[in-house]
């Protein structure tokens, strides 16, 4: 294959694959019908004319036959009346009638035999472009439900590629969320152990001070409990007094 071959047939194909991604073969089978019907409107009206000119021919054929025996009556009549002449005007125009008879069942004939084929062509183009409409309604029906069937497998996919999208998403999620769980979990065990207290805040030095808050509040519940004691002393010996005053 030359160079020059090659660039036709790249081209080609480019022109063969715009021309599909553009022509709906829909709109291209129903042109086509309506090309057909319009060719059919055309013979129908053509086998119309001819069947119209038939019928004339058979009305000027049936005039000229009405007329022949009035001529020759007429031929008859002038004979009668000693008129050779009107009798010879008469039977030459007796003549013409046969003569134009004869041609107009020659023109008959071939108009009989023209409708006679233009009908049985009209009958089998009729049958063509009802067998056309049935082809051109079963391909456009298979023709759409191969394009819906084409949507619903791009929808289906790109919705399987979404539903991976958000899979990978929720895997991501949930990874962070463990992240973040463990991150808690190891900063609590931290903090239980001390590891996490500032530089200063040495543990012995807090512990001390727990064990020495812890005696503060025992002397103060001492002091308390002396100070209840005290009181309730000091009560007994009030009422020891007033009933002795009272006797």
């Amino acid at each position: 294959m030359n160079l020059w071959t090659r660039i036709q047939v790249i081209f080609g194909a480019k022109a063969q694959a715009a021309l599909d991604s553009v022509e709906d073969p829909r709109e291209t089978l129903e042109y086509s019908y309506q090309r057909q019907r319009d060719l059919l409107r055309k013979i129908k009206q053509g086998l119309i004319d001819v069947a119209t000119s038939h019928k004339q021919l058979q009305g000027q054929s049936k005039k000229l036959r009405a007329r022949l025996p009035q001529l020759e009556d007429q031929a008859k009549r002038a004979l009668a009346a000693g008129r050779e002449d009107l009798a010879r005007i008469a039977l030459l125009r007796k003549q013409t009638c046969i003569n134009e008879l004869a041609q107009l069942e020659t023109q008959l004939q071939e108009v009989a035999e023209e409708e006679r084929k233009l009908t049985i062509a009209e009958q089998k183009f009729a049958l063509r472009v009802d067998a056309f409409r049935t082809k051109r309604d079963t391909l456009s029906a298979r023709y759409t439900a191969a394009e819906a069937q084409v949507r619903i497998n791009e929808t289906i996919t790109g919705v399987s590629g979404e539903f991976g999208e958000l899979g990978t998403a929720l895997e991501r999620t949930e990874e962070k969320i463990d992240r973040l769980q463990a991150r808690a979990s190891a900063i609590g065990a931290l903090l239980e152990n001390g590891a996490l207290e500032s530089p200063g805040d040495d543990p012995l030095e807090r512990e001390l001070r727990d064990l020495a808050s812890a005696t503060a509040i025992e002397e103060d519940l001492a002091a308390l409990k002396a100070q209840l004691n005290q009181s309730s002393v000091q009560v007994s010996v009030t009422e020891q007094v007033t009933a002795s005053l009272e006797s």
